[in-house]
């Protein structure tokens, strides 16, 4: 329709000019011969020859010409146009001669539709190079916003892929960055979901399994008040463990557990898991040791410490031998607790993958350990693989002394 609309502005002014400019062309032309034919008429007057209507003829083709001398006949010369088409010229002389010459409109007419079909066809080939070039500027936008409405249709179906497409236009390529931003966004969100329950699963079997234990020892010692007693006590204490696991998981799912660490009394913590899986290695027939220094306070929360170590615990009951030794120590920069059995160790080709996730060389989920560290790094510490063979795992841990000079900005690994 633009296209169309510039067309008309510019061509009916141009018909209009040219039809103008035909026409004055035609009228001079004739004027021109009207004043020639009367000067041939005067030189021949003068030199008294007489005019030769046949050489007019041939001088003035497809013309009515009349010619008027005083005191001679009037010469006439080609056929009158119809009185409806003539377009007519008139000059004479202060010898009284009078000329006269016509010629018919309809070749003027002829040439004048000749040049206006000339613009019309300008003007067509004009609007289908416009609608030509509407229809591929058209698609060019339409096909990449269909394409746009068909990813965030995607997105909204749950299918967070990026397409990573890119038009050319730089509006569109702007959107297009948005949604693959929007989409990576929602891919986190979606496997950070996955992820925490998948860790909530693995890290609530063992504050379960420690529970059920107690609730067998109770069932077991049923006859004797006092074992009850301590082994219910013990069990009220693996459900409130239970349910800081809980609070621990989602406070690590939502990144704020670096802002929870506390000055951690380590005696007390490592007492609790000696305690809680002491009847678990009794029944295994093997021994749970406890060496080292006494007295340490290290920076941690005190129930991602106990995760880590209960995790650790956990694989060397499983998947070790002989007894485990959990051995504290310290140094000027750190606090460390290594967990060591007596077992086959971790297999050369896993030692370096050990905490990757679902990374498992005893048919584990190989989450416990990838947990654990990222629980260890959260509250700005480290665990380590310190010896394959037998296993030997290190946590290396804040010192209680440093919190006025040192703040944690780490997060889960």
């Amino acid at each position: 329709m633009v296209a169309a609309i510039a067309v008309l502005l510019l061509g009916v002014p141009l018909g209009l000019v040219v039809t103008r400019l035909i026409d004055d062309e035609a009228a001079q032309q004739l004027r021109a011969q009207a004043t020639l034919l009367l000067s041939q008429v005067e030189y021949a007057s003068i030199e008294d020859r007489p005019i030769d209507p046949d050489e007019l003829q041939r001088q003035y083709p497809a013309r009515y010409v009349q010619i008027f001398i005083r005191d001679r006949p009037t010469v006439v010369v080609g056929a009158e146009p119809p009185p409806d088409r003539q377009m007519t010229e008139e000059t004479q002389s202060e010898s009284g001669v009078f000329v006269r010459i016509t010629r018919d409109r309809a070749h003027v007419e002829r040439n004048i539709r000749g040049w206006l079909m000339l613009i019309v066809a300008l003007a067509g080939l004009a609007l289908a190079v416009a609608v030509s070039l509407a229809v591929v500027q058209s698609r060019r936008l339409a096909l990449p916003l269909l394409d746009l409405a068909r990813i965030a249709e995607r997105l909204g179906s749950g299918d967070a892929r990026p397409s990573r497409h890119r038009y050319g236009i730089p509006e569109l390529d702007r959107v297009a960055e948005v949604l693959d931003r929007s989409a990576t966004r929602i891919s986190e969100l979606l496997s950070r979901e996955r992820e925490f329950a998948t860790d909530a699963s693995h890290q609530l079997r063992t504050p379960l399994t420690g529970l059920t234990m107690r609730l067998e020892e109770i069932v077991a010692a049923a006859t004797q008040p006092a074992i009850v007693r301590e082994e219910g006590e013990a069990a009220i204490v693996q459900a409130e463990r239970l349910t800081k696991v809980i609070d621990e998981l989602l406070a690590a799912a939502r990144r704020q557990r670096h802002a929870q660490t506390e000055a951690i009394d380590l005696d007390e913590v490592l007492g609790q898991q000696i305690t809680e899986w002491e009847p678990a290695f009794r029944r295994s027939r093997r021994e749970l040791v406890l060496a080292g220094d006494r007295g340490l306070h290290a920076m941690v929360t005190k129930g991602g410490l106990s995760q880590v170590l209960a995790t650790l615990l956990e694989n060397s009951l499983e998947h070790g031998d002989g007894p485990v030794t959990i051995t504290t120590g310290s140094s000027d920069r750190s606090i460390v607790i290594e967990v060591a059995d007596c077992g086959p160790g971790i297999p050369e080709h896993l030692r370096t993958r050990v905490f990757e996730r679902n990374v498992s060389g005893a048919g584990g989920t190989g989450l416990g350990l990838t947990l654990a560290r990222a629980l260890t790094a959260s509250d700005g510490g480290r665990l380590e693989l310190v010896r394959a063979r037998p296993a030997v795992f290190a946590l290396f841990l804040r010192p209680a002394v440093e919190t006025a000079r040192q703040r944690v900005v780490s997060g889960p690994a």
